[in-house]
């Protein structure tokens, strides 16, 4: 031991005293449970139970109210179907005008999520920590306004063909397919993990909320102007206890001392903040609203300026990369990872840069060193950033693909009336065919997950680039992976395809699959009567022709089947019948008749064939040239 440390004789010397800082709390002390805590877990716990009850209800019996989700008013906004879901939105916002911010709180289950991670990650010693930033709180009203504000000014911009500005307004309040704007489950779980816990680890309580949140954009403006809020009386003695039951992240004691009620739009009146307070300081009431009163509370921000910018181009690209990528991952899902990486990201770079950094209980850097939990969280995110990275090099190449593919303007029935539709293809149509498959290629075989959709657009382009072979090959990939509408029209396309390439059978089978999701696809019915007819069986593909057309009258193509196959079995006036009828529906198009007359001519029906091949050259003198096989 030094011997400083001993005392000894003053010798005369003044000794040096250290200043004591002046401590204006009052001495620390736990703080109190909150009283309402399990009134509000009970209602979220309610809203939950009556979420599954509206699904299991729906499985029942088919039909239910549509969901009440506030994604749903998108519907509404760009095709005018009124819908639960815009409902529930529009009376939430007008209820956030009068009583605030509340439906966050009590009614919303990512929310519940998000409250049982932070109370499950307190019961193992880690209390979430707020990740404060400056710009990326405006993300979620920018999100609001994408999702809400820019079909409405899609359709003022470009109004749909034949309506006005604003839309025909149907009911849309029952439904049948009550799960067809969600994700699959195999995406909703991640979904629900992510926005509900991950956030919270990284972001802070209600992380999800602060960051990503669309709903919560438009419902912080709403707040703004609403005259209920939390206010404060003169008994406040500035315990701050107000502020540590608080899961919003709001500084409420120093806002009520500031502003004598709480202005922060954050405040999702959870009221966990008046059960709290020793000396009933705190209460709901009505007043000015917060509207124009500027904030004099300092919040401490995590990011200095130069690092709000970076954080903010961080999220931008880390939402790019994932959003959509492998047509799997919905925009609030990608609006939380690109939350996450950001923070990561960010954290990486303070490992370098700082003297000391820690992660709740992990000290990532002390004096000066990296320590063994700073190099495993390196490791853990260096994966994590090249993930993110390794999607947007795929999203990249989806997007290059879809816009070749996108550029491609011949019509599906014209590059379907033979096996080999080059002669169709411009040379630019040619140069976006092999882009695209490229693309999609690369996509598919770096890729890791698949994407479904781009599989039927990869199959498409491998047909039209003469490779029909790989094309069907690819459609079944794609319809294995698929299910419902999605998966009939890839067996559609896939049958269409075999039987262009004089593959009746297996068409069949294909078609057969097609009608099975979708037996109103009259298109696989007219391909199917073809097969058949390709086969010797005639009977069966008039039938199969005229249920094609008893379900739908307006075909022309199948109408002129039927008069092909009358004519064949002797029935003139039948066949006349028919033929008139297909003439009276068919546009007065020569490329259409050109395709009329290919369809015919492969079925062996050349006489009628041949009237259209006349018609097409007599509209259009470049047809001549045009192969008829």
């Amino acid at each position: 031991m030094s011997s400083r440390c001993i005392g000894e004789p003053d010798n005369g010397r003044k000794p040096r005293v250290l200043p004591v800082l002046p401590n204006d709390e009052k001495p620390s002390a736990k703080t109190p449970h909150s009283r309402v805590s399990r009134w509000r877990a009970f209602a979220l716990i309610l809203l939950t139970a009556l979420m599954v009850a509206h699904f299991v209800q729906w499985q029942i019996s088919g039909s239910t109210v549509s969901p009440i989700e506030p994604s749903e008013a998108m519907q509404t906004l760009s095709r005018g179907a009124i819908n639960a879901g815009f409902i529930f939105f529009a009376l939430a916002i007008l209820s956030t005008l009068i009583l605030g911010r509340w439906i966050c709180g009590w009614a919303c289950h990512v929310v519940a999520l998000q409250d049982l991670a932070a109370w499950l990650l307190k019961k193992v010693g880690i209390k979430p920590r707020p990740f404060r930033s400056r710009l990326l709180m405006f993300v979620p009203l920018l999100a609001a306004l994408y999702m809400f504000g820019l079909p409405v000014l899609n359709r003022y911009l470009a109004p749909p063909l034949g309506e006005g500005v604003i839309p025909q307004f149907t009911n849309h309040i029952v439904t049948q397919d009550f799960w067809s704007t969600f994700p699959t489950i195999a995406v909703a779980i991640p979904f629900l993990f992510i926005c509900g816990f991950v956030t919270v680890y990284f972001l802070g309580s209600k992380g999800f909320c602060t960051y990503a949140c669309p709903y919560g954009g438009f419902f912080g403006v709403a707040d703004k102007l609403a005259v209920g809020r939390i206010r404060v009386t003169d008994a406040c003695d500035q315990c701050g206890f107000c502020t540590a039951a608080c899961t919003s992240n709001v500084i409420v004691h120093a806002e009520v001392r500031e502003h004598g009620m709480v202005i922060d739009p954050g405040c999702m009146k959870c009221m966990d903040c008046v059960s709290v307070c020793p000396n009933d300081a705190l209460y709901f009431g009505f007043g000015k609203p917060s509207l124009g009163v500027a904030t004099k509370v300092k919040k401490n921000y995590s990011l200095t300026w130069p690092e709000e910018i970076g954080a903010a181009i961080i999220f931008l690209l880390s939402l790019y990369a994932v959003w959509d990528t492998y047509q799997l991952i919905p925009m609030l899902l990608a609006l939380a990872l690109a939350g996450i990486t950001t923070f990561v990201a960010w954290r990486t770079y303070r490992l370098f840069v700082s003297k000391d950094l820690s992660l709740y209980q992990f000290n990532l850097r002390s004096g000066g060193k990296i320590t063994r939990a700073g190099t495993v969280f390196f490791v853990l995110s260096l994966i994590w950033l090249g993930l993110t990275a390794h999607s947007g090099w795929i999203r990249y190449h989806e997007w290059k693909g879809a816009n070749a593919f996108e550029a491609i303007h011949l019509p599906d029935e014209v590059a379907l009336a033979q096996a080999n539709p080059v002669q169709w293809l411009s040379p630019a149509d040619k140069q976006n065919i092999a882009a695209g498959r490229n693309h999609f290629s690369t996509a598919r075989n770096n890729g890791l997950f698949t994407n479904v959709q781009a599989l039927s657009k990869l199959a498409w382009l491998e047909y039209l680039g003469g490779d029909p072979q790989k094309a069907t090959a690819t459609l079944a990939d794609a319809s294995a992976h698929e299910h419902g509408a999605a998966k009939a029209l890839a067996d559609y396309y896939r049958g269409a395809i075999l039987n262009r390439t004089g593959k009746h059978a297996e068409a069949i089978t294909s078609l057969d699959a097609a009608l099975k999701e979708r037996p109103d696809l009259t298109l696989a019915l007219e391909q199917k009567g073809e097969a058949l007819w390709s086969l010797g069986r005639q009977k069966d593909a008039f039938d199969t022709w005229s249920k094609a057309v008893d379900e739908n009258p307006n075909l022309p193509l199948a109408t002129a089947f039927l008069a092909g196959a009358a004519k064949a079995a002797g029935n003139d006036a039948l066949a006349s019948s028919f033929q008139a009828r297909a003439d009276q529906l068919t546009p007065d198009d020569p490329l259409f008749h050109w395709m009329l007359g290919m369809r015919l001519k492969g079925a062996g029906m050349d006489e009628l064939a041949e009237r259209h091949f006349a018609r097409a050259i007599e509209m259009n003198p470049k047809f001549r040239a045009a192969k008829r096989s």
